[in-house]
């Protein structure tokens, strides 16, 4: 499932190709007809992301309301850029209006267009079309159009993110939740009512970085250790929005040798500071990936 990084960039995408321009919105699925009905031919005023769900809002101030879940992506193609920041991409292949690229868990450059638009290929439930750039959804756990004041309702539904709210505000809304709750900090982590954005990897990381058990009750953290863990995740959140990678090793402690992540996936493998082999439980349905001797 693409974590909070991925859907500000696919944001990002739509500030920069898709915002202050008329929109033709389609379903080619049909299975989003209706709702496209109600978009088609507006403007985008503004793309936000909040944690794993991504927001357009158009000028007759109704919202598209999107959260890719485990199979959703998006595919972009035509005059866009390959990544989420703005900067020229390396990675970009072919003329502009040829460009096609998915974002999802991650991002994957395909094979040139031949023509523009390009036909939509397999279900796409929504099409997003300008003059200059396409964007076709499949595969979403959730499309649906919405009032102002329901994208409020969902947004209070979910845990801070470090990039749509005050960062003090954030921190104390999220140190004082996970100041109350009796359940594990590796699962907090991952419930999206706490702390928006956090999946499986970086939740791995987080803990690690931070050499926490990951079954400490929440409300037996000091406040100083919860605040370290929204920080660095403020951190990097930053870093993946800008790069698209999800590195959780700083600069100097990675060498060319070294893997990308501390424990993520090296179950079995010895632990890159104490040399104890790293143990994969299952915790709450997901994997969860620690070094029992650094975070005992």
């Amino acid at each position: 499932m693409p974590e909070g990084h991925s859907v500000h960039r696919i944001a990002r995408q739509f500030e920069r190709h898709f915002q202050g321009v008329p929109v033709a919105v389609s379903s080619p699925q049909g299975r989003f007809a209706p709702g496209a009905a109600q978009l088609d031919g507006h403007r985008i005023v503004r793309a936000m992301a909040v944690g794993k769900q991504m927001f357009l809002e158009f000028d007759h101030g109704l919202w598209l309301r999107v959260h890719l879940g485990i199979y959703g992506a998006w595919d972009f193609a035509g005059d866009i850029t390959a990544g989420g920041t703005g900067e020229a991409s390396t990675a970009s292949i072919g003329a502009p209006r040829l460009t096609r690229l998915r974002m999802s868990e991650q991002e994957q450059l395909a094979p040139d267009i031949q023509s523009f638009p390009p036909e939509p290929i397999g279900a796409v439930r929504v099409r997003l079309l300008t003059e200059a750039a396409v964007a076709d959804l499949r595969g979403p756990t959730a499309c649906e159009v919405q009032t102002a004041d329901e994208v409020a309702a969902s947004i209070a539904k979910l845990g801070p993110d470090p990039l749509e709210v005050d960062a003090t505000e954030g921190e104390e809304q999220f140190v004082a939740v996970v100041g109350r709750k009796p359940t594990p900090i590796a699962l907090l982590l991952m419930d999206q009512a706490v702390l928006s954005g956090i999946g499986n990897v970086y939740r791995a990381e987080l803990l690690f970085r931070a050499r926490l058990n990951p079954f400490t009750p929440g409300r037996e953290l000091a406040d100083g250790v919860v605040r370290e863990l929204w920080r660095d995740w403020t951190h990097l959140l930053r870093i993946g929005v800008e790069t698209g990678r999800m590195y959780t090793m700083d600069d100097e402690d990675s060498g060319e040798e070294r893997p990308e992540h501390w424990v993520y996936k090296r179950d079995g493998l010895p632990c890159l500071v104490c040399g104890t082999n790293v143990v994969m439980e299952e915790l709450g349905g997901r994997k969860l990936y620690w070094c029992p001797v650094d975070q005992a």
